[in-house]
């Protein structure tokens, strides 16, 4: 079972303020974010599963809370943490999953975390949430790709 984070990070280690991205819309970030996780589950926390409600990503959302049990969403699917979260996403018939946010999410994920999928946005934001910090000895940067307003990098943890 393969575990992808999928996040856009500004230079500053910022992902978002006030529940909403900081820079100005990138069209093609968008585009590649929602063509990746198209066909597969997502794993995301409750705050970013109802700010996405009108849109939901993935085939099913596996969402991590510690209150709500379920959903009123036919895909949304309750867990209480990654053991469960992992055994879900296998009930599915699926031998992977994106873990799409938010912080605390990404954060709760990172040590269990196989893959790192980063649209990396120049510059600096002011924000109030942040990627989690990660050891870069830890991972191989396996692909990077520029794109015209920002650079798509693919990581890979190292097997210990």
């Amino acid at each position: 079972m393969e575990l992808i984070t999928v996040a856009a990070v500004a230079e500053n280690g910022v992902i978002g303020r006030d529940g909403e991205i900081p820079w100005p819309s990138i069209p093609a970030d968008k585009q590649q974010y929602r063509d990746r996780i198209a066909d597969s589950p997502v794993i995301l926390g409750r705050v970013t599963f109802d700010s996405m409600r009108d849109d939901l990503p993935g085939t099913a959302q596996i969402v991590l809370s510690r209150s709500e049990s379920a959903f009123d969403v036919e895909s949304a699917h309750h867990v209480s943490g990654i053991d469960d979260a992992i055994a879900t996403v296998e009930s599915l018939g699926s031998d992977h999953a994106y873990v799409i946010g938010g912080a605390g999410i990404y954060d709760l994920f990172q040590p269990a975390i196989d893959r790192m999928i980063l649209s990396r946005i120049p510059g600096e934001y002011d924000g109030d949430t942040y990627f989690p910090d990660w050891e870069t000895n830890d991972w191989t940067l396996v692909d990077r790709t520029p794109y015209d307003e920002f650079t798509l990098e693919e990581w890979v943890r190292e097997q210990s």
